[in-house]
């Protein structure tokens, strides 16, 4: 398998998890996401939700950046 074909089939299994994950483990309720209820208007900011999945992401391409 090429580089190429390597990067996208890990970006694949990556992304599969993640969806694997969100659909046992509720994320997007965190404390510090902002959520703003209006009349019929609801805004929704995740903050924190943010922070977290940037820095599993972050350890996770660190792990594959390693083993390359």
């Amino acid at each position: 398998m090429t580089g190429i074909g390597k990067l996208l089939m890990t970006i694949g299994g990556i992304i599969f998890l993640i969806g694997l994950l969100m659909q046992f483990i509720k994320i997007g309720k965190l404390p510090g996401d902002i959520i703003i209820n209006k009349g019929n208007t609801t805004f929704y900011f995740p903050i924190m939700t943010s922070i977290v999945l940037s820095v599993i992401l972050s350890v996770i391409f660190f792990i594959i950046n390693r083993f390359r």
